[in-house]
């Protein structure tokens, strides 16, 4: 796969988002796929290799500064281990088209959302002392997250916020939680298919390098400008993917 100026640019962007609005790492596989002409089948396991890093980075940070809420964040994680594990054999279940569409509506759909909710509610979220739930709420975003390669932040944070956290709480989650599930959705791919570790060590220095610069700089844009670029770039992306996908 060759890395060019634009594929570099879009991974530096997308450890940043990820860092400063809790997405952007959905933007990731699009790019691998359309940029760096890579099958969706090795895009997905590369880039959920990758997360690990921006993962570790944020979380750090946002220990360090006590804004993590570790009595949420530690059952979220827990649930959502078995998810990025089934959620990495279900992956090398299904077919390439039904995967590249899929993934299309799902990038679309997060992109409306992101463009449509711009609100940051600050009530007590109705599940927060629900320890059942929020294993709940992390198994479903495991899944989901192996099998589209988003790390966990693009599901976890519509959820988050529809729940009604403050905006940094729900970044800071987005940050821990793409440990557990980018750590056991590799294990579930190095088991059920393969991985490329060149090219996904090469990723997560260019994620790591994209993180730490948005980590510089997260406090001086304003959360709802990020959130509206990204549901742009989301939308198109996502419109891109379903109108080349061949369905036979």
């Amino acid at each position: 796969m060759i890395f060019s100026p634009a594929l570099i640019a879009v991974i530096f962007v997308s450890g940043a988002l990820i860092r400063c609005a809790g997405v952007g790492g959905v933007l990731l596989v699009p790019a691998l796929h359309l940029l760096g002409v890579l099958p969706l089948h090795q895009a997905i396991p590369v880039a959920m290799m990758s997360f690990v890093i921006t993962g570790l980075i944020g979380t750090l940070d946002h220990s360090r500064n006590g804004n993590l809420p570790w009595r949420l964040a530690i059952p979220l994680c827990v649930g959502s281990m078995p998810g990025a594990f089934f959620g990495a054999w279900f992956l090398n279940q299904i077919s390439a088209n039904i995967l590249s569409l899929f993934f299309g509506l799902f990038v679309l759909s997060a992109g409306i959302y992101a463009l449509t909710n711009q609100s940051q509610k600050t009530k007590q979220a109705i599940w927060a002392s629900t320890i059942s739930n929020q294993l709940l709420f992390g198994l479903v975003c495991g899944f989901g997250s192996a099998l589209t390669g988003t790390g966990g932040p693009m599901l976890l944070v519509p959820i988050l916020l529809f729940a009604g956290l403050p905006v940094l709480s729900v970044i800071s989650l987005a940050q821990v939680i793409q440990i557990p599930i980018a750590s056991m959705a590799t294990i579930g791919n190095l088991l059920h298919g393969e991985i490329d570790f060149k090219l996904g060590v090469i990723l997560a220095l260019l994620l790591g390098i994209g993180a730490f610069i948005g980590g510089r700089v997260a406090h001086r844009i304003p959360v709802s400008i990020i959130k509206k670029t990204v549901a742009v770039i989301l939308i198109f992306t996502g419109l891109f993917l379903i109108y080349q996908t061949n369905i036979d």
